[in-house]
């Protein structure tokens, strides 16, 4: 006796919902993704035709002109480690470690907070990455610059956005610290390298990062867009609008962005 399988999703419920948020032909996207929580997807017969499927969609709505971007952070330096910037995984999830092994992807050459990108703005998001990782000129900055927007697959509003928000609104509760390591280039150079994390003090846990607040706000005030998929849901809002809340709501209240006093309190 056979069975006929039920799909949470399609390639088609993929497009839809990709529009119904806002994106759209010319978009840079960056992405925080956990796509297996979206459940079955009808093509897919293995991993392969996920990634290759959830690529398709995107482009289909992006187009040629469109950029997706999506975090292949490693921490090497913080961990001490060579940064292999062909080789070393990405710490960010199946979509994020299939996006840096693509053929069409160039990734950049920070060691701890390495992007990697597809699409007409690749090369202007990966190259020179600076050694302030949040700082001018980094990735973060020339991302807002373009009026990219953040959408997340099955994650609420928040981004690593927010240390670069942090750093250029000088927050006091965290600090520039420098890593410092080996780097091997793509035909297999070494050279040496040094990167500056806009840290947290690992000693007072009132610091922790907390989107609560923000995703909370930027719903009330809507400013996010969230459409299900299968299990799942997608949430978008553009990288400026997150910035100026964050500079108007820290004004109001410094610890917008971390746990505060929630830690004591249980």
């Amino acid at each position: 006796m056979s069975y006929q399988v039920e799909f949470d999703y399609s390639k088609n419920d993929i497009i839809k919902a990709l529009k119904s948020v806002g994106l759209k032909k010319g978009d840079s996207v960056f992405s925080h993704s956990n796509i297996g929580f979206f459940g079955r997807l009808a093509e897919a017969k293995d991993k392969y035709d996920y990634y290759k499927i959830f690529k398709e969609a995107i482009f289909d709505v992006i187009g040629s002109d469109g950029t997706f971007v999506v975090p292949t952070f490693s921490y090497s330096f913080c961990k001490k480690e060579i940064f292999d910037v062909k080789n070393t995984p990405s710490t960010c999830g199946f979509l994020s470690e299939m996006v840096r092994v693509d053929k069409d992807s160039l990734r950049s050459l920070d060691a701890n907070f390495s992007v990697s990108v597809i699409g007409k703005n690749a090369k202007f998001f990966t190259e020179k990455a600076p050694e302030h990782s949040f700082g001018p000129n980094s990735f973060w900055e020339r991302f807002v610059k373009l009026n990219g927007k953040i959408c997340n697959f099955n994650f609420d509003a928040g981004s690593t956005f927010f240390h670069y928000f942090e750093k250029f609104l000088g927050v006091d509760y965290r600090f520039d610290k420098a890593f410092s390591g080996e780097i091997i280039l793509e035909k297999g150079e070494k050279i040496k390298g040094i990167f500056y994390h806009f840290c947290r003090d690992l000693n007072k846990p009132d610091n922790y990062p907390d989107n609560t607040k923000f995703d909370k706000t930027a719903r009330t005030k809507n400013l996010v867009k969230c459409a299900n998929l299968g299990k799942g849901q997608i949430v978008l809002i553009s990288a400026k609008d997150s910035y100026e809340l964050i500079r108007y709501e820290i004004k109001i209240n410094p610890g917008f962005l971390i746990m505060e006093k929630k830690l004591k309190e249980l």
